[in-house]
């Protein structure tokens, strides 16, 4: 297995993790995840074909027992702290593009802050900015 991930890769990592956690990665998710690659800093030097590589990386993980628990120790290992709140702001942002955080969702961004031994109130401020970021007129 992978000891150690890139920072950008990590956070694709944490990204295809939440999308796949109700088992179905849908349009709108996959979208606001190819949006955020292209659009944010830390992905600066990244194209859309580094994403879909590392997506189907993180995929095999998770097809393994206990892929879950093995990608979440990949992001925290991988990730400099500075980078926590934004592995689960990108989450959250993510959960949020189609309107409808599921379960699943919601259980993953509760592992996710636990890995990262993140507050909830920083959680529920990061979750609710993603939400406001989303809604429609």
């Amino acid at each position: 297995m992978i000891d150690k991930l890139s920072p950008p890769v990590a956070l694709i990592y944490a990204m295809t993790t939440l999308s796949a956690a109700d088992r179905t990665i849908n349009t709108d998710e996959l979208g606001r995840i190819g949006s955020i690659v292209r659009e944010l800093p830390p992905f600066r030097d990244y194209t859309d074909d580094w994403l879909a590589d590392a997506a189907q990386e993180c995929g095999k993980i998770l097809k393994k027992p206990n892929g879950v628990d093995s990608v979440l120790t990949l992001v925290k290992k991988s990730l400099p702290p500075r980078l926590y709140e934004t592995a689960y702001v990108l989450c959250a942002e993510v959960a949020a593009s189609d309107l409808s955080v599921h379960t699943e969702e919601e259980k993953f961004l509760e592992l996710l802050a636990s890995a990262l031994e993140l507050d909830e109130l920083t959680c529920a401020a990061l979750r609710r900015a993603a939400r406001a970021r989303h809604q429609r007129v």
